[in-house]
């Protein structure tokens, strides 16, 4: 091989700078989401709210820029499932300061404040980003975006987007019609009234997306316990960022203060009266068991989901060292008892059936117990609702049960099952202590069939109990693979 000429050395320069430039320049076409930062997306298409709950430095903000980008520009990438605009966008974005707005959302979309140079290093990419006005008060901070639309690679028009914060107050937010709205972080207590002024300055088919790490806790209530079609939460932990090593995200959990390090890592409010379960959900993961010993009793545990999801929970209770393993969960919604019944079968039809009290209510047009109706589908449903031995079904006692198994290292979960691990973290208590039983699916049917386990037995598993290593996350119905 023949040392390449002078020219050959200049060209190859000059091409990987070429390279290096359009990679500053154009940030938007080399994102690649991660599966939670996708789901947020594709969600866009049917929800008019959406809250990307996360913990710090996990990409949050990345994601709501990116999704801000592709509605300014319709430059929307080929693997896009979410919201699209085909026309030119207006749109606000807002932050807990004026300051904070211009380093962090401004720098996202723009590129670093005050360096001209650098204008177009964000993600709306440089050729797209026509011009802007300065705001008043914070030196180098824009106030409105011109940025060039087009849809199907013709030239259609300008979006505009413009930044405000919550400090400027709620007059602010009053005004004209847009297409989207964008809030990255929460508004404060004293400041609640600004999110519903935002809201409805969206015109008919407009989006809202809150990207935040819930130190201040006022929205993440409206999202997690206010039912509604219109609106989906998506949380991602520091564990789902895989451009951190273990090091690396050791490192930062370090950093942060220790009272904090729940929420900057797992997303999880400082909400709050306490945790039910204060544990770190590492000390119950396990692997998945590629072999389940025949001699481990077995038992579903199930939540009917009257008036929320169903959830179904397979546990094999390993009698010798009474340790109990979940190795299966089911959370869906709008569906029947035929779809989860079926759901349930195809991993262990064989297994009893463990269910709550409110099974013993009837339907209003059959008269059938709701116990009966699953019975019908094939379940091998127990003879009475669940107790524990010496009677009684106390939410409280179930859930002090499981708990007691945790510090004792008697409850152990498969890793992948990530739908149990984010109501894990997330249920709390009220104000005066009691459990507050919202989003608690997957651990109601847990605690059920953690009080029954004496009528567990050593039944056969199905043939499709495989690894699932992506399991559903709330409120939908596809895979995130």
């Amino acid at each position: 091989m023949t040392d390449p000429t002078p020219q050959e050395l200049k060209d190859t320069i000059a091409l990987l700078n070429a390279m290096e430039d359009h990679r500053r320049f154009h940030k938007m076409e080399y994102f690649k989401p991660y599966p939670k930062q996708k789901l947020f997306l594709d969600l866009g298409v049917s929800k008019r709210e959406r809250l990307f709950m996360a913990g710090n430095r996990v990409g949050k903000t990345e994601t709501g820029g990116f999704e801000v980008a592709c509605h300014l520009t319709g430059l929307y990438p080929d693997w896009w499932a979410g919201k699209r605009f085909d026309h030119p966008t207006k749109g606000w974005g807002a932050g807990i300061t004026s300051l904070s707005v211009r380093e962090v959302m401004q720098e996202k979309l723009c590129g670093e404040a005050g360096i001209t140079s650098l204008h177009g290093t964000g993600m709306i990419p440089h050729e797209h980003l026509l011009g802007y006005t300065l705001a008043r008060g914070v030196s180098n901070a824009f106030d409105t975006l011109r940025v060039q639309h087009q849809t199907d690679g013709i030239k259609d028009g300008v979006s505009s987007f413009s930044f405000k914060s919550y400090e400027q107050g709620r007059d602010k937010f009053q005004g004209t019609a847009l297409d989207f709205g964008w809030c990255d972080e929460m508004p404060t207590q004293t400041q609640a009234d600004i999110y519903p002024e935002f809201l409805t300055r969206l015109a008919g088919e407009g989006i809202m997306l809150v990207t935040a790490t819930p130190l201040l806790n006022t929205l993440v209530d409206q999202f997690t316990k206010e039912v509604s079609p219109d609106r989906a939460m998506v949380q991602m932990i520091l564990d789902d960022a895989e451009h951190y090593t273990a090091e690396q995200k050791r490192a930062l959990l370090a950093s942060w203060p220790v009272h904090e390090r729940e929420t900057r890592r797992l997303g999880i409010p400082m909400a709050g009266f306490g945790r039910v379960f204060p544990y770190d959900e590492n000390s119950i993961k396990e692997p998945y068991l590629d072999y389940i010993p025949p001699a481990w009793m077995k038992l579903w545990g199930i939540d009917f989901g009257i008036n929320h999801p169903f959830a179904a929970v397979l546990i094999a209770w390993d009698r010798d060292m009474d340790c109990i393993h979940v190795l299966h969960t089911i959370r869906v919604k709008d569906q029947q008892a035929l779809q989860h019944a079926a759901a349930m079968k195809t991993y262990a039809a064989a297994v009893k059936v463990a269910w709550p009290q409110d099974g013993t209510a009837r339907e209003h047009g059959s008269g059938a117990t709701l116990a009966s109706v699953y019975r019908a589908q094939g379940l091998q449903m127990l003879a009475a609702h669940a107790t524990f031995p010496e009677g009684g079904y106390s939410t409280e006692a179930g859930y002090q049960e499981m708990a007691d198994r945790i510090t004792t290292g008697r409850l152990k979960v498969a890793a992948h099952l990530s739908d149990f691990f984010e109501e894990f973290r997330n249920l709390h208590r009220d104000k005066n202590g009691a459990i507050e039983k919202i989003n608690d699916d997957i651990l109601s049917a847990c605690r059920t069939a953690i009080i029954m386990r004496r009528y567990a037995a050593p039944a056969q598993l199905g043939s499709k109990f495989t690894r699932q290593r992506q399991t559903m996350a709330r409120d939908v119905d596809f895979d995130l693979d």
